[in-house]
């Protein structure tokens, strides 16, 4: 029978009579599974199915296709199409973003001798676009249908698979109900994160000192300590997998780095680092070296006197050489092999001189907990890359180091408690932990966020690697990365059981209020939509507000309120007036409401109280009240009358002329037989203004207009009047300062702009903000800078910002003749934010800046140090004035010659060297060009002084091929006649950071034309070789010829190995593992 009687339908044809049987245990959860079902040829006409097989949760079925061979050149015969298939369907109805990796046996069964069974085997990575796996053509029928085979019988013939797979991502798998414990989520390539996390996790004794940290206090973004004490105890008591961000937030990671794998050595060397540190001065202080700490030591031992060094020193893991070697014992072998130094390596033995002598290594202590590297990723030299060594190598579930410790003290047996698996090659993978919590030969498999039981064949039989056979059910690619022993005598210490109550009753209190206001969180996002913002204010803000409108949204700090949208508006007054501190009566709400003319002002809605805000609001949200209150002073007056049809609210402000501000005054309620003029007594009572003060009255209509009123005008009889117009008064008997009447005020505010400025040599720097006019020109701006930088106007330059970068873009010309605001429209920048610009101090002034050419060149200091230089030289200079002006940004050491000299390097090639006397016109533009730059560098003392027999060769570093250049190419002095060993000795003393032994294997050939020559070590130096004989009047580089083109001419190849840079494991981009805080 079936492993259980799930009835589902299928849209296909489906036979459900057959007879079908299982050998597994009738759980549905359940890592295999067997299926055995009777297909009936006479009704095999279309894909057929059979009844599910339940397997980790998920579907298995038998999917049979009438098929016929494609052979070519031969007659197409019926086939039978044998597959596999895995189909889940969710709740909802969905089958996509599931997966599941599985391996299977497919088989006809014969009716006679089991071992006549048709087998073959699958491997599949199952989802929902490939949910199918097997063979089109897995026997051809004449075959099946022959009785001297024995399938069939009675035209039925038996189908049987045998299913074993691993928990499937994407779908419903309760980790907790099944095995107890939970996973942790991936938050893109953080598998390695989550292994390391894990297999720290189940040391127990490690867990419990983890608890022990104090971090009452610390920051909770921040805390790395208290963040991971946060994981480890939501996978002691959570019952779904557990979220990691808050732990890589604390490492100081941004979103990127968790989209970047890391070795799983490093992050845990890193992590238990951090954990030390933290560890100190407290009462777990030592639990880590404690736990992980072993002691090795280093010795090189004479052979022949009697003298031995040694040195003892600290490890926290051990890296194994798995090359070439098939088991750990190999490896540890190879690891306390001495090395024997003879010959040219014989050791110095002080007083004893150079002696035969063995160098080594012997184990003196083992930690309790081993952790053991297997060196799966090395460098290749004919790759030039590295590579991931799959081969097969394997470790015991009992290891016994008893042989390889210096003076065993204590049993050193160790059992396997973990194997950290990585599945993929140097380019990235995935990583997984099999882990044995409780070393009792139970294990589990820890993949991410979805944990499931295993068994020892899959934990570490099937991670030795190396083999392509699949009966193994395994990838040639997935292997054993690290493995971690405890120390037999020691794991009760190590793996103690720990309970909820050891967890300090501090951090259960913390962590559980974290989740209720998470809860509380999530719960207002569900219930977002039902709810709406309503922002409210009081007069406060429009005092000392000196723009457009009432007040600046942005800096007015409303009081923010989340409503209910089906609230009414006597709710919110009701809230409102709650939270203020007022009675009901005691407010009055004006919604501000948007004007056709692009202002904000408020508008009544005293006769909407019983509408939803969602409705006044318009179903726009945040809603913009004005909340009008009485007098706190005199309560008992209570707000003024108003009456909605009746009357239209007014704001006033006052102009001060003299000081250039503007003054909130107050809002009246004004009839249409009202006069206009009656609000004056309002601005005389508030400013303390006498009767005979004469006043202007202005309409602030929008942003840059403002239109006078006749104060002898009643209310009624102008053309339009709203509420929340905003009037403005000022005195007409003064002049100001600045501005003469409200409407300059308002137009020159119009004009007003806020501009970031930046230092361009700092990327760093916040900068400071200017407000400015945009009728501004680049003088008056560039005044306005000066004052705040403490400098001159002449001596800043200004750069725009690049269009895709915030970083420093062209220079603007001093003589720009546009406004600001043409300055800022001219890349783009015509919205009402803060602009930017950068600026940049200058030594000199502006305009003899932009009069000179920007020369962009690099000095190569002695140490073959390189800087950029940013010369700025006027165009009809020439190059000896050129370099005098590189002397003032370079340091030279006063054993040089003091002399400089310009080179132009094409391609790590020297391609031209100038003379002094030769014009800054006739350096060519090449700059453009990415291989190409200007070099600037001192005359070595020896080439100063050229004698009649000496002259000067190009000499450049290449690989392999002469088209391969690189490293600083230069010019080496050499005489005529002179011997090559003589020039290898003198070149040696130039590079005083390489050795004699390392440059014993630099190979000297002459290149012409592009034809390499390799030289032996009886060449001798002519100059003829170094000049071409195709231009008769070539000359060899002296002092008196000296301004040459070397492009063309032979030049000396130093042919040696590029020493390669330390390679990222997986990515070229991969950053090394930091925490960043503590």
């Amino acid at each position: 029978m079936i492993d259980n009687d799930v009835d589902m339908e299928i849209e296909k044809k489906e036979v459900e009579e057959d007879v079908m049987e299982t050998t597994e245990q009738d759980e549905p959860n359940k890592s295999s599974g067997t299926l055995v079902w009777t297909l009936d040829l006479s009704e095999f006409n279309d894909t057929t199915f059979s009844p599910p097989l339940y397997v980790r949760n998920l579907p298995w079925r038998i999917m049979c296709i009438p098929r016929s061979s494609n052979a070519a050149g031969s007659e197409r015969k019926p086939t039978l199409g044998f597959f596999l298939q895995c189909n889940p369907i969710d709740v909802q109805g969905n089958n996509n973003g599931w997966s599941c990796y599985a391996r299977a046996t497919l088989s006809i069964l014969s009716r006679e001798k089991p071992e006549n069974d048709f087998n073959r085997r699958i491997n599949h990575f199952f989802y929902a676009k490939e949910n199918d796996w097997g063979y089109s053509n897995f026997m051809m029928m004449e075959e099946i249908k022959d009785p001297a085979k024995g399938f069939i019988k009675d035209n039925k013939i038996n189908l049987k698979i045998e299913v074993a797979a691993d928990a499937p991502h994407g779908v419903h798998w309760d980790s907790k109900k099944y095995t107890g414990y939970v996973g942790l989520k991936n938050q893109g390539a953080t598998c390695y994160m989550n292994s390391v996390l894990q297999t720290l996790y189940f040391t127990s004794q490690l867990r419990k000192a983890v608890y022990k940290m104090p971090t009452d206090g610390d920051d909770v973004n921040k805390s790395v300590a208290l963040a991971l004490q946060r994981v480890f105890y939501e996978l002691q008591t959570s019952d779904c997998a557990v979220a990691t961000k808050k732990l890589t937030k604390s490492f100081g990671w941004e979103a990127l780095d968790s989209f970047m794998q890391h070795d799983v050595q490093e992050f845990c060397r890193v992590l238990l680092d951090h954990m030390e540190n933290k560890m100190k001065g407290t009462c777990v202080e030592g639990t880590i070296p404690k736990l992980l700490e072993g002691k090795v030591c280093s010795y090189i031992s004479c052979m022949n006197v009697d003298y031995e060094s040694k040195r003892s020193e600290s490890f926290f893991d051990i890296q194994l050489n798995i090359k070439g070697k098939r088991t750990v014992i190999e490896s540890f072998e190879d690891y306390i092999t001495p090395e024997i130094l003879e010959g040219d390596n014989k050791y110095d033995a002080g007083t004893y001189g150079l002696q035969d002598a063995k160098k080594g290594t012997k184990f003196q202590k083992f930690p309790p907990v081993l952790y053991l590297q297997l060196m799966r990723f090395q460098y290749d030299p004919l790759m030039d890359m590295n590579v991931k060594i799959n081969d097969r190598y394997e470790f015991p579930e009992t290891l016994d180091l008893n042989e390889f410790i210096e003076n065993p003290t204590d049993n050193e047996k160790f059992s396997l408690f973990a194997v950290l698996v990585h599945s993929g090659d140097n380019h990235g993978g995935h990583y997984v932990a099999y882990i044995s919590p409780k070393l009792d030969g139970k294990w589990f498999k820890f993949d991410d966020d979805v944990v499931s039981k295993s068994n020892r064949t899959e934990a570490i039989e099937n991670n030795f690697g190396g083999s392509e056979d699949e009966s193994l059910n395994v990838r040639h690619c997935t292997n054993a990365y690290m493995l971690v022993y405890i120390k037999e005598t020691q794991k009760d210490d190590v793996l103690t059981n720990i309970i909820d109550d050891d967890i300090p009753l501090n951090l259960t209190s913390f962590f559980e209020e974290e989740k209720r206001e998470e809860a509380l969180r999530r719960k207002e996002k569900q219930e977002a939509h039902l709810y709406m913002s309503v922002e409210a204010v009081t007069d406060d803000p429009f005092h000392g507000y000196q723009g457009n409108d009432l007040l600046n949204w942005t800096t007015a700090r409303p009081n923010v309120y989340r409503v209910k949208k089906e609230s009414s508006v006597r709710d919110m007054e009701e809230m409102i007036a709650d939270n203020m501190g007022y009675q009901v009566d005691g407010i009055r709400l004006w919604v501000f409401q948007s004007r056709a003319n692009s202002t904000i002002r408020p508008a009544p809605i005293e006769n909407e109280r019983e509408k939803t805000i969602w409705e006044v609001a318009e179903k726009e949200t945040p809603l913009k009240v004005f909340v009008e209150t009485i007098d706190q002073s005199n309560p008992a007056k209570g707000l003024m009358p108003y009456k909605r049809d009746e009357q239209n609210i007014i704001f006033l402000k006052y102009f001060d002329v003299m000081t250039d501000t503007m003054y909130y005054l107050t809002h009246v309620f004004l009839s249409p037989d009202s006069c206009i003029g009656d609000v004056f007594q309002h601005a005389r009572d508030k400013i303390g203004l006498p009767a005979n003060v004469p006043l202007a009255l202005y309409e602030e209509v929008h942003a840059g207009r403002t239109d006078e009123l006749t104060p002898t005008k009643l209310l009624g009889e102008m053309e339009e009047v709203f509420d929340g117009d905003i009037w403005v008064i000022q005195r007409t008997d003064l002049t100001g300062k600045f501005h003469n009447t409200v409407d300059d005020y308002f137009r020159d505010l119009n004009n007003r702009i806020s501009v970031q400025f930046c230092d361009k040599n700092n990327p760093a720097d916040p900068g400071f903000h200017v407000v400015l006019n945009q009728k501004m020109t680049y003088n008056e701006v560039a005044e306005v800078v000066a004052n705040c930088i403490d400098s001159e106007p002449n001596l800043i330059q200004f750069f725009k910002p690049q269009s895709h970068r915030d970083i420093a873009g062209y220079a603007i010309k001093s003589h720009f003749e546009g406004t600001l605001k043409d300055l800022f429209m001219s890349y783009g920048q015509r919205t009402k934010s803060p602009k930017k610009l950068f600026y940049l101090r200058l030594n000199i002034a502006i305009s003899e800046l932009e009069s000179k050419d920007h020369f962009r060149c690099t000095w190569l200091n002695k140490h073959r140090e390189e800087t950029v230089l940013s010369l700025y030289v006027a165009k009809n200079v020439t190059i000896a004035e050129l370099l005098e002006e590189a002397k003032k940004q370079i340091e030279m050491g006063p054993d040089g010659s003091g002399k400089l000299r310009l080179l132009e390097v094409y391609s790590y090639r020297i391609h031209r060297v100038f003379s002094n006397g030769v014009s800054y016109h006739n350096i060519q533009p090449s700059m453009a060009q990415q291989t190409t730059c200007y070099r600037v560098e001192e005359i070595p003392v020896e080439e100063t002084r050229l004698g009649p027999k000496d002259f000067l060769i190009p000499v450049a570093h290449f690989h392999q091929t002469i088209f391969q250049c690189f490293n600083h190419p230069f010019l080496f002095k050499v005489t005529e006649g002179e011997a090559l060993q003589s020039v290898r000795a003198r070149m040696l003393e130039r590079f005083k950071d390489i050795s004699e032994k390392e440059f014993e294997k630099y190979k000297f050939s002459l290149i012409t034309h592009g034809r390499m020559t390799p030289l032996n070590d009886d060449f001798t130096f002519n100059s003829s070789d170094f000049i071409t004989n195709v231009d008769k009047d070539t000359k060899p580089i002296t002092e008196a010829h000296l301004d040459v083109f070397l492009h063309s001419r032979p030049w000396l190849g130093l042919e040696h190995a590029l020493k390669p840079p330390k390679r990222s494991r997986y990515n070229y981009v991969e950053k090394p593992v930091k925490i960043h805080n503590q």
